[in-house]
């Protein structure tokens, strides 16, 4: 099973895809990671990745690509994998559509997690994360059951993303309806979109998005 989660910053993708990662044994690819990862080998391409990433550069098309064909190659991929954060943009869709192309592998589903955008600042503003195990939580929805605890591991400390905040929010969630919200149509063309309320409670995304792939 080979599947692609869109939706914009905050919409519930990495949760989710940690979800079906657990109930379809498949593969996570998020592209973020994965550059991160790839930048601490020694490999021919990680030692590209690491110096556009140390020139503080963005990381070009062709060089995503290469580095998602690498790793759908591992056997942990064989029973299939997930993409989160690939493809963003048309071009890139393209080039995932070669890839596959060339692997004799098939995209089997495209699916879109709709949300609405002040409620969408309001979920992602209040968001903090444990320091030591990233168990998340909300100042308004999910709150640790002892004040300043973490329900999973007891740690006190807390973080909260840097970007997390009205200003950049509103840049990144130009930057999706600008490059990534094409796709919509493009996958919707191909009558591969299935698209889910992303707004409603985690639970009944995931059963949305099962009944999807059930299907």
């Amino acid at each position: 099973m080979i599947l692609i989660l869109l939706g914009p910053p905050g919409a519930g993708k990495g949760t989710q895809a940690r979800l079906i990662e657990r109930d379809y044994g498949i593969v996570q690819l998020s592209t973020g990671d994965m550059l991160r990862e790839l930048a601490q080998q020694d490999s021919d391409l990680g030692q590209e990745v690491r110096q556009v990433l140390e020139a503080g550069q963005l990381v070009s098309d062709d060089l995503i690509a290469r580095m998602i064909s690498d790793r759908i190659g591992r056997e942990d991929c064989r029973n299939g994998f997930l993409l989160d954060g690939f493809p963003r943009t048309l071009v890139q869709a393209h080039l995932l559509d070669e890839m596959l192309d060339r692997k004799g592998l098939t995209l089997n589903a495209v699916i879109r997690l709709a949300v609405d955008e002040e409620v969408l600042v309001e979920r992602i503003t209040g968001r903090f994360t444990c320091a030591k195990c990233g168990e998340g939580y909300h100042d308004k929805f999910k709150q640790p059951a002892k004040e300043g605890v973490c329900d999973r591991c007891g740690s006190t400390e807390f973080k909260r993303r840097k970007d997390d905040n009205p200003e950049t929010l509103k840049t990144r969630l130009f930057a999706y309806y600008k490059d990534t919200a094409p796709l919509i149509g493009y996958y919707h063309a191909y009558r591969m979109l299935s698209t889910v309320d992303g707004m409603a409670d985690i639970g009944d995304v995931t059963k949305a998005i099962q009944a999807v792939l059930e299907a």
